[in-house]
């Protein structure tokens, strides 16, 4: 199979073709990815949100201010939770990153 041809494609005509592509389906081309980059940074927000709520509980807790430990691990657990699926979708999206940066064009 003879694949000279494939030398003299330039980005623009990738670029074009990959418009085409997504105007066929009716996708726009960066929504996709802002939609999902919107979540991330939604999902990390909650993230912190869990881990400064756990760390209040502590602070509380350790001054006395509540005697109620269910609070306290209801608190970690959940920010023990996200803490673990940000780093879960951290390490999968890292990954995926380095298996493109290692394609060849």
């Amino acid at each position: 199979m003879d694949i000279s041809s494939f030398y003299n494609l330039s980005s623009g005509v990738i670029k074009e073709a990959a418009e085409h592509s997504y105007a066929a389906k009716g996708i726009k081309s960066t929504g996709e990815f802002g939609n999902l980059f919107e979540k991330a940074v939604e999902s990390l927000n909650t993230t912190n949100a869990y881990l400064s709520d756990a760390e209040n509980e502590k602070i509380r807790w350790a001054l006395g201010e509540t005697e109620n430990t269910h609070e306290l691990t209801n608190a970690l657990q959940k920010a023990s939770t996200a803490l673990q699926y940000t780093v879960a979708v951290r390490d999968k999206f890292l990954e995926a990153y380095k298996e493109i940066m290692q394609m060849q064009i």
